[in-house]
């Protein structure tokens, strides 16, 4: 049944000056990673004018780091079927099977289009794809190029598609555009979504808070890692577009469930802000993990070992730190050899000979840290969101494929997969009368924007970060859930301040908003299982944890959580 956490409150839009000038496209994509481009690229083939937005570059997106690869069953003796189980059983229960089966068999020709378009993947000896594996993949099925550098060239193959037709008049790009807030047809809940509105830098007459409308709204915003002090995602990574859809009153589903990478550079107490990656593909390669001692982590522990899935890695790293009272451990890749890591891993060697360590001497120094947002807003199959007009894909979006824990590699493919099948089915429903056009009101404002809410000043950052990675980070637990909770009900009912309307405050008051939920969720989810860590509750209950958890905004800006259980 439904419940209302108590003291907390959302508004329905941010405090931000009024729309200055207006734009109007069929479908706007927010957001230049794989499902962003992806989209846009697909959409502009059928329908008259897109608009493409970016938060700051086009190439400055979560896709362009992502090292290890691009995971599909490309090898004539592996079949979607294994790879279908292999991310069922990184889930642990809570995946949507038909969304994974859309995954796997839907994965391979999306890949081999990729190449088409110009993606140039590493090759074998006989001219194939080179495939790898990472964990919790029983087939060599990651595709990689440049060593470590896949989601870089696949972000470059689709940003020069994108040049060969940016003289075309039906898809325009704007930089340097954050959105700020869905419109809506009315101030009502649930009202289908009409455009967003936008804070442009620097484009000319674009410039400021202005009102962009569309038939359709995609979302393909990437993730929240600077919800953290320590995360894998790069700055601009504050939530956006989930935050956006929370407030616009859209479904937000299985928030809790935050991946940590187990290998991620550690250096040093109060580090904070993006950390480097060690790909799960060094391991891949034979590294593994040991403790000060120099004993092997995983032995033991799992049939994979060093290739378990990654909760299960961070858990056993995360009880080795504990019970030697350090705050890192050691990766071991010092037997593959110099020329070896030189070539395969290019980018990571040189990252970390940049900090001081050289992989083929040293043992590197790694801890979990914030690597992916498992929910977000939630979507079926075709990408439809809870709002009508609203889309989502890539890491803001919630499609059920990932379930309690994301397999390795999995996501490129998601985004790559589900921004496919998004461009379908918005020009079928075009086509169809089930997207009319959106006039240009004279006098542009946000819908339900009555009383917008008051906006948490930059300055109080860290002070979400701090107080999420306590609470809701690795591990987590009643007494530290329930602080984290106070915390954040507290700075969300400061009295207004003097923050002044900006990215930063904007970007911040989201950390916030999104913070409130996901702690909300991961208090109510009493298990140790996937990406969730309660200390207090490590034994299984299957009817407590097979259930999925939903947030809505109520029309009375409460908080409503839902749970629907799985079949």
């Amino acid at each position: 049944m439904p419940s209302a956490p108590d003291r907390v409150h959302l508004p329905r839009a941010l405090s931000a000056p009024a729309p200055g000038w207006t734009t109007s496209a069929d479908v706007i994509v927010v957001g230049s990673g794989i499902a962003g481009l992806t989209c846009a690229l697909r959409l502009r083939e059928q329908v008259d004018r897109v608009l493409l937005v970016t938060k700051t570059v086009l190439d400055e997106g979560s896709t362009a780091w992502a090292q290890g690869g691009i995971a599909a069953a490309l090898h004539p003796e592996d079949s979607p079927a294994e790879h279908l189980e292999d991310t069922l059983v990184a889930g642990v229960g809570l995946c949507d099977r038909e969304a994974v089966e859309a995954l796997v068999t839907e994965g391979p020709p999306r890949v081999h289009e990729l190449v088409a378009l110009g993606a140039e993947f590493d090759l074998d000896a006989e001219g194939e794809i080179k495939l790898t594996r990472e964990g919790g993949h029983h087939r060599d099925r990651i595709a990689h190029a440049g060593g470590d550098a896949t989601g870089r060239e696949i972000s470059r193959a689709l940003i020069a598609a994108l040049h060969r037709v940016i003289d075309d008049p039906g898809i325009e790009v704007v930089e340097h555009a954050l959105v700020v807030d869905l419109l809506q047809n009315d101030a009502a809940a649930g009202s289908p979504v009409s455009g967003v509105t936008l804070h442009v830098i620097g484009e000319g007459q674009l410039d400021g808070v202005g009102a962009a409308y569309a038939r359709a709204v995609v979302l393909a915003t990437g993730g929240l890692g600077q919800i953290y002090t320590s995360t894998t995602n790069p700055p601009v990574a504050t939530g956006d577009g989930m935050a956006a859809a929370l407030r616009a009153g859209a479904r937000i589903t299985d928030l809790e469930f935050i991946q940590f990478h187990p290998t991620v550079l550690f250096l040093g107490e109060g580090s904070t802000g993006q950390q480097p990656l060690i790909s799960e593909a060094v391991r891949g390669e034979g590294a593994f993990l040991v403790d000060a001692d120099g004993r092997r982590i995983m032995e033991g522990r799992h049939p994979l070992e060093d290739l378990a899935p990654r909760d299960v890695v961070a858990r056993a790293i995360l009880e080795t730190m504990r019970e030697q009272a350090t705050d890192h451990v050691f990766l071991d890749a010092r037997h593959l050899g110099g020329d070896f890591l030189a070539t395969r891993f290019p980018s990571i060697v040189a990252s970390c000979r940049s900090l001081g360590f050289d992989p083929a001497r040293d043992l590197i120094p790694v801890a979990p840290a914030q690597h992916y947002a498992s929910g977000g807003v939630e979507t079926d199959l075709r990408g439809r969101s809870s709002l009508p007009g609203l889309y989502a894909c890539g890491e803001c979006s919630c499609t059920g494929v990932h379930g309690a824990n994301r397999l390795a590699s999995n996501s490129l493919l998601e985004g790559l997969v589900f921004a496919s099948r998004i461009a379908a089915d918005i020009p079928a429903r075009i086509a169809a009368g089930e997207l009319p056009e959106v006039g240009i009101p004279s006098s542009p404002t946000r819908a339900g924007d009555t009383s917008p809410g008051a906006l948490l000043d930059h300055s109080q950052r860290l002070t979400v970060q701090r107080a999420m990675t306590l609470g809701s980070g690795p591990v987590r637990s009643a007494t530290s859930g329930a602080a984290t909770a106070t915390a954040l009900a507290d700075l969300a009912s400061l009295p207004p301040s003097t923050a002044e309307p900006g990215p930063k405050s904007w970007e911040t008051t989201n950390l916030l908003h999104l913070g409130l939920v996901l702690t909300e969720l991961a208090r109510r989810r009493e298990e140790t299982r996937g990406g969730h860590v309660r200390s207090d509750f490590p034994d299984r209950d299957d009817a407590r944890w097979l259930v999925r958890q939903s947030v809505t905004v109520a029309p009375d800006r409460s908080l409503t959580v839902t749970e629907r259980t799985m079949p």
